[in-house]
């Protein structure tokens, strides 16, 4: 029997003030589903990852897919846009990263948590670095807030877009920094809290 070559994935490719955003989409159980968001680095415009990484994609979009696509491009001009994840393809991660995903998703906007806050959260205390390295490729940023994720000294860690967007992006969302450059006390939440800790920084 003759195998069906599947279809290329399709891309939407938006202009915002952190550079292009690109985002990958493809039909999955009768809906479009996105599979990837690209975000660009200052040094890497998510359009030359886009061909790099996915050079088969097709520019091409649909009516849903348009309604996450404006979401997103609002959010990074300033909006307050409260996501779903139904229109991601969640599947495609391990399960673990899976959980990570969304332990991180329930970062409340003006908050802020823990790599090692996030592994205890998961029942995995000495995990820190598997919860950094599941936000370091997280596929879907922005709607999954990776930005929300700092070291446990405050300091701010890594970030797709670099450091610079992530401060933008927690200072928009009414984070506030010390004069080091740490995120001020007060801020940081401990997944499943209802609230923050109080003490800040410098214990988790």
């Amino acid at each position: 029997m003759k195998q069906t070559k599947p279809n290329p994935p399709a891309f939407c490719l938006r202009t915002t003030p952190f550079g292009p955003v690109a985002i990958l989409w493809s039909p999955w159980e009768d809906r479009p589903k996105i599979s990837r968001i690209l975000i660009s680095h200052p040094k890497i415009p998510a359009g030359h990852t886009l061909k790099k990484s996915f050079p088969e994609a097709v520019a091409s979009s649909c009516g849903e897919i348009d309604i996450l696509v404006d979401q997103i491009e609002a959010s990074l001009n300033g909006a307050v846009i409260e996501y779903s994840l139904d229109a991601l393809r969640l599947d495609l991660s391990p399960p673990f990263y899976r959980r990570v995903l969304r332990a991180n998703y329930a970062i409340p906007r003006g908050s802020v948590t823990t790599y090692k806050l996030l592994a205890e959260h998961l029942e995995n205390p000495l995990g820190a670095r598997a919860v950094g390295t599941a936000m370091a490729t997280n596929p879907f940023p922005i709607v999954i807030p990776c930005h929300r994720v700092i070291r446990s000294d405050g300091s701010l860690g890594g970030y797709g877009g670099g450091t610079e967007m992530k401060r933008a992006l927690l200072t928009r969302e009414g984070v506030v920094f010390d004069a080091g450059g740490h995120v001020a006390a007060g801020f940081i939440w401990r997944p499943g809290s209802p609230s923050r800790i109080a003490s800040g920084h410098g214990n988790s």
